[in-house]
């Protein structure tokens, strides 16, 4: 990839997208344009993009199930869903369904930069880590944010969960504060009940011995993990 970064903006709304448009390319962006869930998903499963802008009310293919399918495929470019739908019941099915991060519409072009800054750094420390971490249950690759169960399922994950899964994972037997990993893995967050919301994604996904709950001190990776 040159060194220019590039975004995928999901967008159906001509107006809006032509704003995104303008304001990306004046923060030196690339910026390519999907005006339908369809084109959305084709671009971002044969465009090389640093990050993509994903709207949830797209045509022909929902922004939703666009991720889900993107992800199903092994793609694991950073998403930030860019949504009118914005209670936390919205914002946990984005979350879950794969997306890094999710803004509600109306929105701050201030803490939208900031934001997809947040997820360019991520991408590159992500690309730069080990490859593989093994634990009990399973295999996590890291680049492709996807883990090989010991039962041989493949499950995609996001990029916050594996990099919680990774922190916890490279040092089973360490107890991890709530701190220590609102410091080290959602550095953006200033609310510590953000680690305990991604360990129940973990467990959702994984069983609920995946991750163990020392009470009073933290977390650390389960004894039948």
């Amino acid at each position: 990839m040159n060194g220019t970064p590039r975004v995928l903006v999901a967008e159906d709304d001509a107006r809006l997208a032509g704003m995104l448009t303008e304001l990306l390319a004046s923060e030196g962006y690339e910026v390519v344009v999907a005006k339908d869930g369809q084109r959305a998903l084709h671009l971002g499963l044969t465009e090389e993009v640093d990050v993509i802008v994903l709207d949830r009310g797209l045509p022909i293919i929902d922004g939703l199930d666009v991720l889900r399918r993107l992800r199903a495929s092994g793609a694991t470019v950073p998403v930030l869903i860019l949504s009118a739908l914005g209670n936390a019941a919205h914002r946990v099915e984005g979350l879950d369904g794969g997306a890094e991060d999710y803004l509600a519409k109306p929105f701050d072009i201030d803490e939208l930069l900031a934001r997809l800054r947040v997820l360019r750094r991520r991408g590159a420390s992500t690309g730069s880590a080990a490859s593989a971490v093994r634990f009990r249950g399973g295999m996590l690759d890291v680049g492709n944010r996807t883990v090989v169960t010991a039962e041989g399922a493949r499950v995609v994950l996001s990029e916050r969960e594996s990099a919680l899964l990774e922190q916890l994972a490279r040092r089973p037997t360490q107890v991890f504060s709530r701190a220590v990993l609102l410091e080290s893995v959602f550095a953006d967050a200033d609310d510590p009940g953000v680690v305990d919301t991604y360990v129940h994604h973990l467990r959702k996904k994984f069983g609920r011995d995946l991750i163990e709950t020392v009470r009073g001190l933290g977390y650390r990776m389960g004894s039948a993990s």
